[in-house]
C-alpha cells in the first residue's frame, strides 16, 4: 500500500456527534463502519450492495487504507459495561436494581434491558442522559487515540451558513474574514476535547441558576459538504439525518428508537406509548375539573356557597346520628341483660300441673231439701 499525499485541512474537522454515536452503537460483528480522517465522512459497509461495488471498495481500502479508521465494535463486554454502570450509578430502588442486574446476566440482555427501561418512565430519562454522556466520552477517547483534530457540530454556536462555509473551504488557505475568525474559534474549541475535563466532566459549583422556562428550539442541520470523496466509496456513505440523541437507540436489533417503540407497542406488556398515555390521563383529569366548574356556574349566583353549606349541614347531621348511635351501643354493652325464668324440669312441671288441677276441682255443695209443711 503506497502512501498517498492527501490535502491538509486548515481547521479541525466538523463531525456530527449524533451520527458518530449511532455508528458506534450499530458497529458489531456483522456491520463495519469507517471514519475518513481527511474530511470526516462516515462509511457503512453494506453487504447487500452488488459484488462489483464491494470489489471496488476493497481496492480502495487496499490502495488508501491509511485514510480510513475502523470504528470499534460494540462487544458484549462493552454493552454490559454500559448497563452495569447505569444500574450501579443511577438506579436507587433496590428491587429495580436487582431486576436489572438479573436481566443483564440473561440472554438477549440488551433488548430485555431496554424493554424494562421503557416500561419505567422514571428510569428511562436517566438512562437516556447516562447513555449520551458515556457515549460522548467513549467517542472522544477513540478520536484522541487517533490524534484527530475535531469539534462536534452540535457544540458550535455558529449560524448554519457559517458552518457550511467552513466545510466548503476546508482546504482553502485564503478565506473571508468571517471564516477566518470562525477557524480561530473552533481551533480553541478543539483544545477542550483534549483536556482532562472532556473525559471526566465535573458538576458545576456554586449557586444553581434560576429556573427559566425551557424554550424548545428546532435543531439546525447543515448540509454535508465533502470534496474529496472517492467515487468507489460514494455508495457506502453513512449520512442519516439525526437531530437528537433520543433518536439513537442502544438496541442491537432495531436501527432507530421509532422502530424500538413500535415493537414495544406490539408486545403483550406494552400496548401503548407510556408518554402518550400519561398525557391523555392528565387531559382527562383537566376535563373532569372543568366539567365540575361548569356545574357550579349553572347553579347561579351564590349557588356555590349554598352547595357548600348544604354539604356541611348534611355532614354534621350524619355525624350527630352516628355519634348517638355509637353512644347507645356503648351503654347497651354495659347494661345487665334481662334474666329469664328458669325452665322447670319435666317432673316438676308434671307436679305443678297436678296441683293446679286439684286446686281447680270444686266439690259441689249439696243442699238439704225442705219438707212440706
Amino acid at each position: 500500500m503506497a502512501k498517498t499525499a492527501y490535502p491538509e485541512a486548515k481547521n479541525p474537522l466538523i463531525l456530527r456527534f449524533h451520527r458518530l454515536m449511532d455508528a458506534f452503537a450499530k458497529s458489531d460483528d456483522e456491520r463495519d463502519f469507517y471514519l475518513d480522517r481527511i474530511e470526516g465522512f462516515l462509511l457503512f459497509i453494506d453487504l447487500d450492495k452488488s459484488q462489483e461495488e464491494l470489489d471496488t471498495l476493497e481496492k480502495e481500502f487496499l490502495n488508501h487504507g491509511d485514510r480510513y479508521f475502523l470504528i470499534p465494535k460494540m462487544t458484549f463486554y462493552e454493552s454490559k459495561k454500559f448497563m452495569e454502570g447505569f444500574v450501579n450509578e443511577k438506579v436507587y430502588d433496590i428491587d429495580t436494581k436487582e431486576k436489572l442486574l438479573e436481566i443483564i446476566q440473561s440472554k438477549e440482555a440488551r433488548e430485555n434491558f431496554l424493554e424494562f427501561i421503557y416500561d419505567h418512565l422514571n428510569e428511562l430519562e436517566k438512562w437516556q442522559q447516562f447513555y449520551v454522556e458515556r457515549s460522548r466520552i467513549r467517542i472522544i477517547e477513540w478520536l484522541r487515540s487517533h490524534q484527530i483534530q475535531f469539534v462536534f457540530e452540535e457544540d458550535l454556536d455558529f449560524t448554519k451558513g457559517l458552518i457550511e462555509k467552513l466545510k466548503k473551504n476546508l482546504f482553502d488557505s485564503k478565506v473571508s474574514r468571517d471564516v477566518s475568525a470562525a477557524r480561530e474559534a473552533i481551533g480553541i474549541k478543539c483544545k477542550t476535547y483534549y483536556s482532562n475535563e472532556a473525559l471526566n466532566p465535573r458538576p458545576k459549583r456554586g449557586r444553581p441558576p434560576k429556573q427559566v422556562a425551557k424554550v424548545e428550539l428546532e435543531p439546525q442541520v447543515t448540509v454535508d459538504i465533502y470534496t474529496t470523496v472517492p467515487a468507489s466509496t460514494r455508495h457506502f456513505l453513512f449520512s442519516p439525518e439525526i437531530t437528537s440523541a433520543a433518536d439513537v437507540t442502544f438496541s442491537s436489533r432495531y436501527d432507530s428508537e421509532a422502530e424500538l417503540l413500535a415493537s414495544l407497542r406490539g408486545s403483550a406488556r406494552v400496548k401503548v406509548d407510556e408518554k402518550l398515555q400519561a398525557l391523555s390521563e392528565r387531559l382527562e383529569s383537566l376535563r373532569h375539573i372543568s366539567s365540575r366548574l361548569a356545574d357550579l356556574k349553572e347553579v347561579g349566583p351564590g349557588g356555590e356557597g349554598k352547595l357548600i353549606r348544604a354539604a356541611v349541614t348534611l355532614e354534621e347531621e350524619t355525624e350527630e346520628v352516628e355519634e348517638k348511635k355509637g353512644i347507645m351501643e356503648v351503654v347497651k354493652g354495659f347494661l345487665p341483660k334481662k334474666r329469664g325464668k328458669a325452665k322447670p324440669s319435666p317432673a316438676e312441671d308434671k307436679e305443678v300441673k297436678e296441683t293446679v288441677r286439684k286446686a281447680k276441682t270444686v266439690t259441689p255443695i249439696k243442699r238439704k231439701k225442705r219438707g212440706k209443711s
